[in-house]
This record gives C-alpha cells, structure tokens and sequence, in this order.
C-alpha cells in the first residue's frame, strides 16, 4: 500500500558500475510481456519514474519496448536500457548480427548494457561470445557489457580469458534463493549484481506474514518491503508489472529504510528455492 499523506518519491539512485557508467538501482523488466503490451507498461513506467528499462531478444517484445521509448519524449541520455542475447546466438559473428537485430529492433544507436542472457555451459560458446561483445564495447556500441545468470565457475572463465570483466551480472535473486556465495564473489571482482524475479514471480513470497508485519510497521507493502531489501543488500532490481497502480507501487521505495530486525527476518528466509532453470544445467536454445 501507498500512504496517501505524501507525494510520490520517485527519485532513483545510481550505482556506478566498473567502467565508470551510472545505472539506476531500480529499473523496471519486461520478462513475459507481450509486444504490444510492453509498449503500454513501459509508457506507463517512464511515466512513473523510471528511467532504466530491461528486455531480452527472447522476450520478444523489443519493438514495443522501443516503440514506448521513442513516444516518451525523454532524452536518450536520461534512459538507460538493456537488452539480452540469447542462446541461439551465441558465437562471434552470430552474437554481433543478434546486437544489430535488437539495436534495430529498440530504435536505437546504442545500448546502454548488453547481456549475455546464459552461459550454456554445454555449448560452451560464451568465451567467444563475450569477445563479441568486447568488440561491441570497444566500438562504443554499448556503454557497458555483461552476462546474465553466470554462476562463479563461468565467470572466471570470462575473467580469465576476456579482455573486460563483466560489468554486471544479472541472476535470479530474491528473499528465498539470496545467492551469498555469488554475491560474494561478484563483489570481489567489482561485478555489480542485479536481481531477476526480485519478488519471487508472485509464487508465496509475498504472502509471508512476516513480510506483511515489517510492511504494516513502515506503511508498506510486503512487495515494497522486499525491493527495499534488495537495494540496502547493493543489488540492482529490476521488478516487472503490467498493472499501473503496481508500476507506481514498485517504485514507491525510497522513502523508509529497514532495520536491523527487518533485515535479520528477510536474511533468514533464504531456503535455495530456486524458480527459474539452473545455470550449470540450462542448454536450451
């Protein structure tokens, strides 16, 4: 819930990334959004303050995602998107033609991140793919370059035969599968970490009564009581609606912090549940 006795705080921090490029620590994804549906919740979420957009090549829905930048009247230097390449594509020349397919897709001249949406350790492909994006970053294509559901092992293959540590890497992460050892390790290497599903994909997380009792306790809701978890931990989050008055909610998050308690009851509702596929095991192209 929203307290009616002040206005909305929409105001987003930065985390600066490895390379020197500021991110909004909140921004808003598109996963599971059809085309012409994410034309309207991305219109919907610039409207209420959100300036960092995530989508993926799979998703499908790269047209109406650009689409709703371009009508925004928003200056390009004020938005900051992403966008993910995905398995079928991985390799050298094939990751550098996907890159020119979402650019032109989005209507874009440049990304702000690019991604490699996973590490498909059967193909074994993302050393060459990551050089790909290399060559992307270096021809300012991109403003910063990264992958998306590595585990340690990938990532150290990348930082020990790439040129470029990635600058982020963006995995699922929410109050039941916390990922400390990957956090961790990402923070060592000065990789930022961005959490997918941060709410938990709306399957019970959000029922927890003691989410209810720390939102009740700040005039909060128990979804705006996990966001406000995510970017005390430092990660980036970007959660998804296609509900307006959810949009505005999601975002609704700068203005209480949690305590010491607050933070104890979510760091022990970790349990490894994961929802979405094991990075070491996912091969699907």
């Amino acid at each position: 819930m929203q307290r009616k006795d002040r206005p909305l705080v929409s105001t987003t921090p930065f985390i600066t990334l490895n390379n020197g490029v500021r991110m909004p620590q909140l921004g808003f994804g598109v996963w599971q959004v059809p085309d012409d549906e994410a034309q309207v919740a991305v219109r919907h979420a610039l409207e209420a303050g959100y300036r960092s957009i995530d989508t993926a090549a799979v998703y499908g829905n790269e047209e109406g995602t650009g689409k709703a930048l371009a009508a925004s009247g928003i200056a390009r230097d004020e938005l900051f998107v992403t966008t993910k390449l995905w398995n079928s594509d991985q390799g050298y020349d094939a990751a550098l033609r996907a890159f020119d397919t979402s650019l032109n897709k989005l209507g874009l001249d440049y990304l702000d991140l690019y991604l490699i949406h996973w590490p498909l350790p059967e193909a074994n492909r993302f050393v060459d793919t990551w050089k790909a994006l290399e060559k992307i970053y270096a021809d300012g294509r991109a403003k910063a370059i990264g992958v998306s559901n590595f585990h340690p092992g990938h990532l150290q293959q990348l930082l020990s035969e790439g040129s470029i540590a990635p600058a982020i890497d963006q995995v699922e992460l929410h109050p039941q599968l916390q990922q400390a050892e990957l956090r961790a390790f990402n923070s060592r290497h000065g990789i930022a970490t961005e959490a997918w599903s941060p709410l938990g994909q709306g399957k019970g997380l959000l029922d927890d009564p003691k989410l209810a009792a720390i939102g009740a306790k700040h005039g909060k809701s128990p979804a705006q009581v996990v966001l406000r978890w995510h970017l005390d931990l430092g990660n980036v989050v970007i959660p998804k609606s296609v509900t307006p008055s959810r949009i505005v909610e999601n975002i609704d998050v700068f203005d209480f912090e949690l305590d010491a308690e607050d933070l104890s009851t979510l760091g022990a509702m970790d349990a490894g549940n994961r929802l979405g596929p094991d990075p070491d095991t996912f091969n699907v192209t």
